[in-house]
């Protein structure tokens, strides 16, 4: 057997491992986007791509949330192969905001917290968002409210009570990042969530939650008792 011969052996071979494996439900993260790139790049060995890749972004949301631009300056990444990556991201929101759309935000929370990641994790400026739910927890829009610094987003409180009544809203979750990995909420951020909350609650709007996404993960102002309500499911 020629080395090529046998190079091309041992790919087929990990690849049929890891599709086992898969199969199984025994693969790490890095090992998934690994086993996406083989049917991407189907000739060449992509155990160092992927893994450049993952330690780069931080992760899948990150990876498949990076603008095209960016990925296609990645040695290795061609732009079908960006495309790709951009089209697993709209797939995963318009599956995630079906969910949201269709029923309580709280009765999947994780749907809700993936659903967060994939529109934040991974940018170096900060957003911030508003989801206007009804009177049934229904996610009924969500609104890019401001693009930012590395570190402040604009929020203006008229804007979201004028929308709010507008569209006869009944409950708010806030949505915003913080582009340093695991950094909680700021003291600006919690005197701002009381403020708002303590605005809507005159008008009889509730606001459910505020989640901020920071690296991999989402925290939770409600989770995190930062909140004063006591709005019922």
């Amino acid at each position: 057997m020629s080395n090529t011969e046998q190079d091309t052996s041992l790919h087929q071979g990990h690849r049929a491992r890891l599709r086992q494996k898969f199969l199984d439900g025994k693969l790490a993260d890095y090992e998934i986007l690994e086993l996406l790139l083989t049917y991407l790049i189907p000739r060449q060995d992509v155990r160092i791509l992927s893994r450049q890749l993952y330690k780069k972004y931080g992760g899948l949301y990150q990876l498949f949330s990076a603008p095209f631009e960016s990925l296609v300056q990645n040695k290795g990444v061609k732009e079908n192969t960006a495309v790709f990556f951009k089209l697993m991201h709209k797939l995963l929101e318009l599956e995630y905001k079906c969910v949201l759309d269709s029923a309580p935000v709280f009765h999947n929370y994780e749907k809700l917290e993936n659903y967060c990641k994939l529109q934040l994790a991974g940018k170096n400026i900060e957003e911030f968002h508003v989801l206007y739910l009804d009177t049934q927890f229904k996610l009924q829009e969500d609104e890019l409210h401001s693009t930012g610094t590395n570190d402040w987003a604009a929020v203006y409180i008229r804007e979201i009570i004028k929308k709010a009544l507008n569209k006869n809203i009944k409950y708010i979750v806030l949505l915003h990042n913080h582009p340093t990995p695991y950094m909680s909420f700021s003291s600006q951020d919690i005197q701002l969530t009381q403020e708002l909350e303590s605005a809507l609650n005159n008008l009889d709007i509730g606001l459910y939650d505020h989640l901020l996404v920071s690296g991999d993960v989402v925290y939770s102002a409600r989770n995190l008792h930062l909140l004063n309500n006591t709005i019922s499911k």
